[in-house]
């Protein structure tokens, strides 16, 4: 099947496996940390080649702060490191960064980084890509209740006037999400926003994953017919 007739518009991944890769391995986990960003900038530059214009990458949970204090720190580290580094990448490829997540309870390095990519990669036109960092759909949504309550609760809520108050409201919600390592579950990631979206489960571990695998995706996806709720 010609993947090119039928592409989502927005593509969320949930990349799981890093560890696991590592463990199996006999290998320490911040290993499979730093061979799971390889893949992470594999399967950005394939979405950019291929036109996919919005791409969420689950990166850093609400409850991944329950970690080791070791792992923690290596993977902010690590965030850092991929934020500052890969601007020449951003602009080859036009990419622009946004952000879904708790800004505020992020450390102020990673909160700075961030906010400086965001600014310099504004006027890019390429894919955009959603870095899902200190982020939680629930905690999305109180935070989004909150920004209603302060603005006076006024403005009669329905599904499109709430969208204003999510993390990144001009995102469309995802037509398709990707989940590696066999796991068969949303982990709290864009749970308003993927109502309809369809979902991938692959036992590849993120590390693994390859433009290959995203490719199945992608045909998979192709396959399948949307309702909506409605009838085929």
């Amino acid at each position: 099947m010609d993947i090119g007739t039928s592409l989502p518009r927005h593509i969320g991944i949930i990349m799981d496996g890093n560890g696991r890769w590592a463990t199996r391995r006999g290998l320490p986990r911040y290993k499979g940390h730093e061979e799971g960003l390889k893949a992470t900038k594999r399967v950005v530059k394939a979405a950019a080649e291929r036109g996919i214009p919005y791409l969420s990458l689950y990166t850093f949970s609400t409850e991944n702060w329950k970690r080791a204090q070791e792992e923690v720190s290596f993977l902010m580290g690590l965030v850092r490191r991929y934020l500052k580094k890969e601007f020449d990448f951003y602009r080859e490829y036009g990419i622009r960064i946004v952000h879904s997540g708790n800004l505020e309870g992020l450390p102020r390095e990673i909160r700075r980084d961030l906010l400086d990519v965001i600014r310099d990669t504004a006027s890019f036109t390429g894919l955009t890509l959603n870095i899902a960092l200190n982020y939680g759909g629930r905690d999305e949504i109180l935070r989004a209740m909150k920004r209603w309550l302060e603005e006076g609760g006024g403005q009669e809520l329905t599904e499109e006037s709430f969208r204003r108050y999510l993390d990144v409201p001009e995102l469309p919600d995802p037509d398709l999400v990707i989940r590696t390592a066999g796991e068969q579950r949303l982990s709290n990631f864009l749970i308003w926003q993927a109502a309809y979206a369809e979902y991938y489960f692959t036992p590849v571990l993120w590390p693994d994953f390859s433009e290959r695998d995203f490719d199945e995706a992608l045909r998979d996806y192709a396959s399948r017919t949307r309702k909506f709720g409605g009838t085929a």
